[in-house]
């Protein structure tokens, strides 16, 4: 279960929608990629150069691998009882992480596009909000439609007060006395 530093006593972590597994194909195509570009340095330069020049290639390749790996590995959006997260990798070393309260969002939608996206089940979800940042989108996410009806209705729980699904404002009171 996801904990996280800043959650209040009462809140709950509902649900958390990561991005979905064919990025790590991606990643596949780019390594073989790699190894059609490390077997030609073989063949065209000399084997001592070509050893010199594949390891290098290769150090850079993992690094880059990595960081690729990373910024999809770490894209999530976190729904709360009482809020939505979503944190966004950017870059190495670069997050973005914006939260908005279920109260202020507005409007929640899937989009499935290309033959591949709709065979695996994957593609884009955004939620816009009444807040700065008006909308939070996260590309290949997985089940976009069941999970963009399952915030709405994690939404519309909370707009309705239903305590056995999320905490209402009575609630948050009554803890605090």
């Amino acid at each position: 279960m996801l904990n996280l530093e800043n959650m209040r006593p009462w809140e709950k972590v509902l649900t958390v929608i990561k991005r979905h597994w064919v990025v790590y194909i991606i990643l596949w195509v780019y390594f073989i990629i790699w190894i059609i570009i490390s077997i030609s340095l073989f063949v065209v330069l000399t084997w001592i150069i070509s050893i010199l020049t594949n390891i290098s290639f290769w150090l850079i390749f993992s690094i880059f691998l990595y960081i690729e790996w990373l910024n999809h590995e770490l894209d999530m959006y976190v729904i709360t009882n009482n809020r939505v997260i979503w944190i966004d990798q950017i870059s190495f070393l670069n997050r973005t992480v914006s939260e908005c309260n279920l109260w202020q969002v507005q409007e929640v939608n899937s989009k499935t596009s290309w033959l591949f996206a709709n065979i695996l089940n994957y593609w884009t979800i955004s939620i816009q909000t009444a807040w700065n940042k008006t909308t939070l989108q996260m590309w290949f996410c997985p089940d976009s439609i069941q999970a963009a009806r399952k915030i709405l209705n994690i939404v519309d729980d909370y707009r309705d007060g239903d305590p056995l699904k999320s905490n209402n404002k009575n609630e948050i009171n009554n803890n605090n006395k």
